[in-house]
Formats: C-alpha cells, sequence, structure tokens
C-alpha cells in the first residue's frame, strides 16, 4: 500500500483502538506508527495490542513500526485529609517530607530530590501548571512557598519543577519492568520520558541491548538547554509539547519546536510532533481550524512525523482521526511553498561519502527524469541519510532485516521493502527495480537511482550510486540506455 505523502502518522492504541478491525481501518486510513503507551494498561492489554499490529502487518505484507513510550517519574504530592483543598494567590503553603494528610497550609511532597533541587525564587508547578507557586524559603525537607496563581490542589496531582535540574533518573523500576517487556515482544521505538541530560540516556540504551531504538522525549526546559548533547545520543526525538508548555510559557513553545525539528534533520534522525494535534477530535467528528494548522506548521516545517494521543487511544473517532491528518498532510505536500520551505531549510553541511552519494542521488533524481530512488541498507542508516536530503521523489527503503524495515517506517518519505539477502550490485539493481514496479513507483520505460554499499551486508558502507533502468531484463541484458 503506497502513501502518497512523506510525512508520517503516528497513532496511540487504547481502549478505543483495541479491536483488529479498528486497527486495521486506522492504518488503511494512513498510520504508519503504532503507539503503545506503558502509562495505561497491563502488560497483557499491550501485548495483545502489539499482536494485533503484528497481524495487520501480515495480512498487508508491509511492515510496521511500533512504539512504546515509557511512563517516565512520575512527581506527586500526597494525600488530602478532606482530600482537596482550595489555594489562593498570596496564600502561604508548606511542602514537606511529612506523611501527615494534608491541610490548606501544608501537604507531603514525599520525593527529597525535589527539595534538593529547590531554592529560593525556584517555582513550583502543581496540577499540568494550574497552580503555580513560588520558593521563599527551602531546605532538604520542606519548602516554604508563596502562591502566585491558586487553585483546587487534590490528592496526587503532579508537581513539576522547571527551573532545576533534578537528580532523578531518567528510568523509574516500573520503567525499567516495561522497557524489558516491550522489548521482549519486539518493539521497534522505545520513547524515553523524563530526558534532561545526555546521560540520561545511556541506562536505557544499556539495558535495551540493541533490540530497538530510542526516542528522546523533549517536553523539560533542561532538555532544550543541551539538545545538541541528547540529539547526539538518541535515535530519534519527541517533540513533547504538553509537558513543555506546562513548564515553560506556552508563547516559547512554537519557536523551540521549530528549533528542534531543524535541529533533528539536520543530523538526519526522525523527529515526532506531539501533544493535542486534533484535540478536539476526541470527542468531535472534524477538528478546529486552529488544530489543522497546528498540524500543518509540523509538516511544513519537515517534521518526520505527526502523533496522535488520546485522539486514537480513547476518543469517539479514530478512524476518522488519521484520515483527517492524511488529508491534512497531502494537501500541506501539494503546496509549492511547502517544497519551498524544505529546500530554503536544508543542511548544507555534509562530510562523509555515504553523505555524497545520498546528495548526489538528490540531485540526480530532481535534475532528471527520475521516477524514485532506491537504497539499499542494513542498518537503517543509509536510508535515514536519503531521507534527510527531503528530495522530490519517493525513496524506497530495501532491507533484508525486518526488525530495520519496521524501524525506519518512522522516517519520512521511506517506502520500506523486505528483499533477499543479497550478494552482488547487479542483483540488487534488478530488485530495486521490480520493487519500484510493484509498488506504482515506476513503468518498465522509467529510470531509477539506486545506492548501495560495497560490501553487501555491511553498516555504514554506502560508496555507490547507479542510474537504471525499471525493467530488469533490460538490466539483465545490459540494455540501459
Amino acid at each position: 500500500m503506497r502513501r502518497h505523502r512523506n510525512v508520517k502518522i503516528v497513532a496511540t492504541l487504547g481502549p478505543a483502538s483495541d479491536s483488529g478491525d479498528i486497527i486495521a481501518a486506522m492504518f488503511r486510513a494512513g498510520a504508519d506508527v503504532f503507539r503503545l503507551n506503558m502509562s495505561h494498561g497491563s502488560h497483557a492489554e499491550i501485548a495483545a495490542r502489539h499482536q494485533r499490529v503484528r497481524e495487520v502487518e501480515a495480512e498487508t505484507c508491509r511492515p510496521i513500526c511500533i512504539l512504546a513510550d515509557l511512563q517516565g517519574p512520575k512527581l506527586r504530592c500526597g494525600h488530602f485529609a478532606d482530600g482537596q483543598e482550595e489555594l489562593a494567590s498570596g496564600d502561604v503553603f508548606r511542602f514537606d517530607l511529612d506523611p501527615a494528610a494534608g491541610t490548606g497550609s501544608r501537604v507531603c511532597l514525599p520525593h527529597p530530590e525535589i527539595f534538593a533541587a529547590l531554592s529560593p525564587g525556584s517555582r513550583l508547578l502543581v496540577n499540568d501548571g494550574q497552580i503555580r507557586l513560588r520558593v521563599d524559603a527551602c531546605s532538604a525537607d520542606f519548602a516554604n512557598c508563596r502562591v502566585e496563581v491558586g487553585g483546587l490542589i487534590s490528592d496526587r496531582k503532579g508537581v513539576h519543577v522547571p527551573d532545576a535540574v533534578l537528580p532523578v533518573r531518567a528510568l523509574s523500576e516500573k520503567d525499567r519492568h516495561d522497557l524489558e517487556f516491550a522489548c521482549s515482544i519486539g518493539v521497534d521505538w522505545l520513547a524515553l520520558s523524563f530526558v534532561q541530560r545526555p546521560e540520561d540516556l545511556d541506562e536505557a540504551r544499556e539495558l535495551v541491548a540493541g533490540r530497538a531504538a530510542i526516542m528522546a522525549k523533549i517536553e523539560k526546559p533542561a532538555a532544550v538547554d543541551v539538545f545538541d548533547g541528547i540529539l547526539a545520543n538518541a535515535d530519534g526525538i519527541m517533540v513533547a509539547r504538553g509537558d513543555l508548555g506546562v513548564e515553560l510559557p506556552v508563547q516559547n513553545v512554537p519557536p523551540i519546536q521549530k528549533r528542534l525539528v531543524r535541529a533533528s534533520r539536520n543530523a538526519g534522525k526522525p523527529v515526532v510532533v506531539a501533544t493535542q494535534m486534533l484535540e478536539s477530535m476526541t470527542a468531535a467528528p472534524v477538528p478546529t481550524r486552529a488544530e489543522v494548522s497546528d498540524v500543518a506548521t509540523a509538516i511544513y516545517e519537515g517534521a518526520d512525523a505527526v502523533m496522535l494521543s488520546a485522539e486514537s487511544a480513547t476518543g469517539d473517532h479514530p478512524v476518522e482521526a488519521v484520515k483527517m491528518m492524511n488529508d491534512v498532510a497531502i494537501e500541506v505536500e501539494r503546496d509549492a511553498i511547502y517544497r519551498q520551505v524544505i529546500e530554503a531549510s536544508r543542511s548544507a553541511e555534509r562530510s562523509t561519502v555515504a553523505d555524497a552519494i545520498t546528495v548526489a542521488a538528490r540531485r540526480v533524481a530532481e535534475t532528471t527524469d527520475i521516477k524514485v530512488i532506491c537504497c539499499f541498507t542494513h542498518s537503517g542508516t543509509t536510508a535515514a541519510l536519503a531521507a534527510r536530503e527531503r528530495p522530490k521523489v519517493p525513496i524506497i527503503a530495501l532491507t533484508p532485516l525486518k526488525s530495520t524495515a519496521r524501524r525506519l517506517g518512522i522516517v519520512w518519505g521511506l517506502h520500506c521493502v523486505l528483499t533477499d539477502v543479497l550478494y552482488r550490485f547487479k542483483q540488487a539493481v534488478v530488485n530495486a527495480a521490480r520493487a519500484a514496479r510493484d509498488g506504482g513507483f515506476a513503468d518498465s520505460e522509467d529510470r531509477i537511482v539506486v545506492t548501495a554499499g560495497i560490501p553487501f551486508n555491511t553498516t555504514g558502507s554506502t560508496n555507490i550510486l547507479r542510474v537504471a533502468p525499471a525493467d530488469e531484463r533490460r538490466i539483465l541484458k545490459g540494455d540501459e540506455g
């Protein structure tokens, strides 16, 4: 099934999209990647969703990417004697380590690591930032605060600390358990929450042991400050705008999104824009105009993928939400301004032989009558480099490894095809021609570009480019004029 767009669509699975029929319908409507949210559902429920996706994959004979999103540490206040309290602006309120039930003047905050990071003037945000407090005085076991923006505080509400790097690991005990489970069932990507520094990825990398690619979720101001290091240490990036918008002024989020997308593109690493993209479709059959514009903005920026969360997991219209996102993507990519924006934002910094080959493939395809770029890849690096160039023509990524084909499903513009293990370049060209025709990308009279590495089946060996007919009979005869 060929997609007539380049940006990929990530759809979150949940109670509204549990059945095989709904998952298949979402795939037909345009979902390329299915997200398993480890914050919700038992391991048995998540394993069943994973299995249903793999059944759709088998039925459609197309590799499908699955992403497991780890919950991350959750910092929450304790319980209140009356369940909740109303805080007014100007009130004095205390957080401490005393496990006694909370009152209108204090509550337990059972996280000594928060107190260790606070200083006078630090902000504390409660209940997704609806309540805002400023620290007047603090020590290792308490923080006396002044309420700046009041509201209703109740049991176990989340607490954010935007002004400090917390001495907290990105992986909680639950996350480690979930990580091993997700790898054991065979997910392709793991999204890591609560990333604050590049080193936060090291533990996950060791535990994953190559079984999945690692995506760093950028949801904290500290991560934005050291983004270049995180990008270098991650396989992909998710711009988690919901939490960013809690800990940062909301007007800061759009320029940060643009900067992170641009940097990820230049690094050749997939970047997903997430959170509240078509939020109103959780209940409504059509999105707001503002939401459509938001999705379009991410596509114009050249993001690899855009993501649906509650819209497809718990909403009333999961299939319609996917179709809407698909329709918006197709329309945006038809716009002449889209191509202008993509080309104006392309980085010129390239340094390796593989870089040179993929740049040359794009230029040959765009200056001659080439229908498709076909790249043979073992680890996925060659295909990712081809996608980084954001060419005008489609890209077919051919690989003998199902794991590679699945992981590449989240990357901009890649149509992933499984092929036999090949040992000669001529075999590769023949397979590329066949794939181009079978996928409806070219006719036998057309020409294609083929990139590969000699020796075959060696990671990072891309060193050859060839223009060939999309007709294996002519290739085998040597008639390629």
